[in-house]
């Protein structure tokens, strides 16, 4: 064997030791992506599943985390199962049942399942038909407040979700942390106007 054979056998074998764990990633990646990656506490694995493919829906990642990528997925399943009592956990079973046949009986497919514009059409048909919440004036609201339905409260339950994470609280929000600094002595030229409230 040449020295040009050597070289082009060693690139070879080179070339397959460090692609073969890329094309394995790959190949991994390809599989279905519904599954799920964290074991819930309350929720069976399709509810979880449901669970999490509408917070991916309504939250998905853009320039800013997802969702997912503040698991408010995870932290709804605790909610579930740290705080409900046992016929608030029997209604939220019932309520995913009801969801998921309400789209298997209009697109055919349970709501992890659907394709994007599926999701899109049940999720805008939900939002037109769901009681809305009433308005409130510093944060008590005007008027007798009526249930608003399942789909307002899960939406309104990630939206909180989302925005009480720490990731969304310190690197997409304005973040000023209270107590704050404490400047014990500075000019009073500095201090400004006072506050209103």
């Amino acid at each position: 064997m040449n020295r040009r054979e050597a070289l082009k056998k060693s690139a070879l074998a080179l070339g397959t030791a460090v692609g073969a764990p890329t094309l394995l990633s790959l190949l991994q990646s390809c599989a279905k992506q519904d599954r799920l990656t964290w074991t819930p506490q309350f929720l069976s694995e399709d509810q979880a599943r449901f669970i999490s493919a509408f917070v991916d829906f309504l939250l998905p990642k853009t320039e800013t985390p997802g969702g997912l990528d503040v698991k408010a997925d995870i932290f709804l399943d605790l909610v579930y199962a740290k705080t409900y009592d046992e016929a608030g956990q029997k209604n939220v079973v019932a309520e995913i049942e009801k969801f998921n046949a309400e789209c298997k009986a209009k697109f055919g497919k349970v709501f992890a399942e659907l394709s994007p514009e599926d999701k899109t059409a049940c999720l805008k048909e939900h939002e037109a038909n769901s009681p809305k919440f009433a308005p409130k004036v510093w944060g008590t609201a005007v008027g007798t407040q009526e249930p608003v339905g399942f789909y307002r409260g899960l939406k309104s339950s990630v939206l909180w979700a989302y925005f009480s994470s720490e990731e969304i609280g310190k690197n997409v929000l304005s973040y000023d942390p209270v107590p704050g600094e404490f400047k014990g002595c500075i000019p009073l030229s500095e201090v400004g106007n006072t506050w209103s409230l």
